[in-house]
């Protein structure tokens, strides 16, 4: 039982340290502007690797409605709607386009 606890502490400071290390010395470190530009979008890109595979594998009948949903979504968002109301518009379009779909 001591051995568990051993591990799962051992993989908290393995875990801890690598997010510990840039917290503390990113405020001394100047960077180029274009290595910060850099860093600032790797939170977009990575956003965009987890989301773009869920879009298009939303429905294997229907590749194209989470291709529907992210236009929508993205639409809404760039006229700066709300969040929730880009939840709710976004699931409105989409049950609006399941229900036409098996009349075309």
């Amino acid at each position: 039982m001591d051995a568990i606890y051993l591990m799962i502490l051992g993989c908290a400071i393995v875990t801890f340290i690598p997010r510990l290390l840039p917290a503390v010395f990113m405020g001394k470190i100047n960077f180029d502007r274009k290595i910060e530009k850099f860093l600032d979008l790797i939170p977009y890109t990575a956003l965009a690797a987890l989301i773009v595979p869920g879009v298009l594998t939303v429905d294997n009948q229907l590749w194209y409605i989470g291709l529907i949903g992210a236009v929508v979504a993205a639409a809404l968002s760039w006229k700066k709607v709300p969040l929730g109301a880009i939840v709710i518009l976004t699931v409105i379009v989409l049950i609006s386009v399941y229900s036409i779909v098996p009349l075309i």
